[in-house]
């Protein structure tokens, strides 16, 4: 049944967002783009934020990535959750029901409960290295409090995602994971994300179609470093392994 409806969500808003200037481009990407975390009622806060996700297909699966989404706890205290902006300004929860992981490409798609939100456009084909992009997400969220912030970048390379490890000893369950299914390419941006932007839209300034997800872990190995060593260099996965797992 997704299959059916992903060629009218690729094209969907293309030529309108093309005509776009990018406040108007920003502003009509905002209501798209959620937190994601846990929320548990006893809890203090209730709300934990694991990353950024956004919204694709029908408007109820959210994108985000799969180290976002966190190993379940048995307890049944605590929830995933996603929270999105509501007509008052304020954060309004809503509740996840389902969780397909990909863990090779780091990706996630959550379906959700509610009214559905405006869905994303997706780039099929792939990104020519120049392409002028953008990502949002909530940057240090903790730091900062739970404001959209969009970056303007570049794609400056496409590079491969994991490359064989020279000892042994330096191998991890990731490593091995990615060598087995294959490597990959992975887009390489000159702008920086920080922790929060996780799993959040790289979208064509010009058209306004999503190419990618933003991630910082696939080669790094490790949790985003904040502000203690910022490169200036970011990642993202291509948006047609988002397709894949909707056509799946």
């Amino acid at each position: 049944m997704i299959s059916c409806f992903l060629p009218a969500l690729i094209a969907a808003h293309a030529s309108a967002a093309s005509l776009e200037t990018l406040p108007e481009l920003v502003r009509r990407v905002k209501p798209s783009v959620v937190l994601v975390g846990t929320y548990g009622e006893l809890d203090s806060p209730r709300f934990t934020f694991r990353g950024t996700g956004f919204a694709v297909a029908d408007g109820r699966r959210i994108v985000t990535n799969a180290h976002v989404i966190p190993d379940p706890d048995g307890s049944g205290a605590r929830f995933l959750i996603i929270r999105i902006k509501g007509e008052s300004g304020d954060w309004v929860n809503r509740k996840v029901e389902h969780v397909s992981l990909d863990r090779p490409t780091d990706l996630a798609v959550m379906d959700i409960t509610g009214p559905p939100l405006s869905p994303l456009p997706l780039k099929a084909e792939g990104v020519p290295e120049g392409t002028a992009v953008m990502f949002m997400g909530f940057p240090i969220a903790g730091a900062l409090g739970f404001s959209h912030v969009a970056h303007r970048a570049m794609v400056s390379a496409l590079t491969p995602v994991a490359l064989p490890a020279p000892t042994g000893s330096s191998l991890n369950a990731r490593n091995i994971s990615q060598i087995r299914s294959g490597t990959f390419n992975i887009m390489q941006l000159d702008g920086t994300a920080y922790p929060g932007n996780s799993g959040g839209p790289v979208f064509n300034v010009e058209t306004g179609e999503v190419v990618g997800v933003i991630n910082m872990v696939l080669l790094k190995g490790t949790k985003e470093s904040v502000l203690s060593h910022p490169s200036g260099i970011s990642y993202a996965i291509p948006v047609e392994f988002v397709l894949k797992m909707l056509q799946k």
